[in-house]
C-alpha cells in the first residue's frame, strides 16, 4: 500500500497491510507497524520505530533530530507504541545522547501541532490537545491528560491520570489525580472526571482526596505531607501518591 509519489528507504521495514500515503518520506533505519497508516506528507526519519494499527495525519514528523544544541549526531532512537494517533503537524524528535530514546506509549491521542521533545517519556493512554508543547526530559505518566496551548518546562514529571487544564505554564511536577491550571500554576482538586471514567473505587478516591487536602495544608511542608501519609495510607493510589512525592525530582512537587 504504497503511493507512487511516496519515498520510501529500501531497507526501511514495512509491516503487512501499512498505508504510506502520497508524499511521505520514510527514512533508512525506520520500522513501521503492520496496519500503521501514514496518510500524506508525513515524515518519520532517524532510527525510529512506529508501532501496529496507528494513524499520522499529514505534515507529521516522527525521528527529526533534536533541538537541542547537544546533538551532535548520535545514533538516537524514537519509539511510538501501537494504536496511537498523531494529528496534523504533531513533531515527535529523537532524543539526544547515544542510544537514548524518546518514546510514547499505546494508545495515545496527541491532537494538532502537539510536540515531543528530545528525551521525553510519555506513557499509554496520553490525551494531549491542540498545540501542547513538552520540553526535553519531561516524562508523562499513564492516561494523563494535557490541555491546549499548554507549555511543559524541562524535566517535569506529570503523574498518571492527572490532569493538566489548557493554557497552562507548567514548571512543577505534577502528582497523580490531581488536577491543576493556569499561568502561575495551581492545584484544583482531583481529576474527578478522569477517575470516574478509570473505575477508581470511592474507598481510592477518597484516600486520593486525603492526601490531596495533606500536600496543600498550608501547615505542612511536603516531608511532613509525606509522613502524614505513610501513617494513614491504605490504597495502592494512595501508595503511588507517596512514592511519587519521594521519587527524585529536578523541579520539585507543584506547592
Amino acid at each position: 500500500m504504497l503511493h507512487p509519489t511516496a519515498i520510501v528507504h529500501p531497507a526501511a521495514e514495512i509491516g503487512k497491510n501499512a498505508e504510506i500515503g502520497p508524499y511521505c518520506i520514510v527514512g533508512e533505519h525506520v520500522a513501521v507497524g503492520a496496519r500503521t497508516v501514514l496518510q500524506a506528507h508525513v515524515v518519520v526519519n532517524g532510527w525510529t520505530t512506529v508501532g501496529e494499527d496507528c494513524t499520522i495525519y499529514p505534515f507529521s514528523t516522527i525521528g527529526a533530530a533534536s533541538q537541542d544544541r547537544k546533538y551532535a549526531g548520535e545514533r538516537a532512537y524514537t519509539r511510538v507504541g501501537r494504536r496511537t494517533i498523531l494529528r496534523e503537524y504533531v513533531s515527535i524528535q529523537r532524543a539526544t545522547g547515544e542510544d537514548e530514546v524518546t518514546s510514547v506509549g499505546d494508545d495515545c491521542l496527541l491532537l494538532a501541532y502537539v510536540h515531543i521533545a528530545h528525551n521525553c517519556v510519555v506513557g499509554n493512554g496520553v490525551t494531549m490537545s491542540n498545540l501542547a508543547q513538552l520540553a526535553g526530559h519531561v516524562h508523562v505518566a499513564d492516561n494523563a491528560t494535557i490541555g491546549g496551548h499548554t507549555g511543559v518546562h524541562q524535566f517535569t514529571r506529570i503523574g498518571r491520570h492527572a490532569m493538566v487544564g489548557g493554557m497552562t505554564k507548567l514548571t512543577k511536577d505534577v502528582p497523580p489525580f490531581f488536577l491543576v491550571e493556569g499561568n502561575p500554576c495551581e492545584p484544583y482538586g482531583l481529576n474527578s472526571v478522569g477517575l470516574r471514567r478509570a473505575a477508581f473505587t470511592v474507598d481510592e478516591r477518597n484516600e486520593i482526596k486525603k492526601f490531596y487536602k495533606l500536600l496543600y495544608n498550608p501547615k505542612f511542608n511536603v516531608s511532613q505531607a509525606i509522613e502524614a501519609m505513610k501513617a494513614q495510607v491504605s490504597t495502592g493510589p494512595g501508595q503511588e501518591i507517596v512514592a511519587f512525592l519521594e521519587a527524585p525530582s529536578q523541579r520539585g512537587v507543584l506547592k
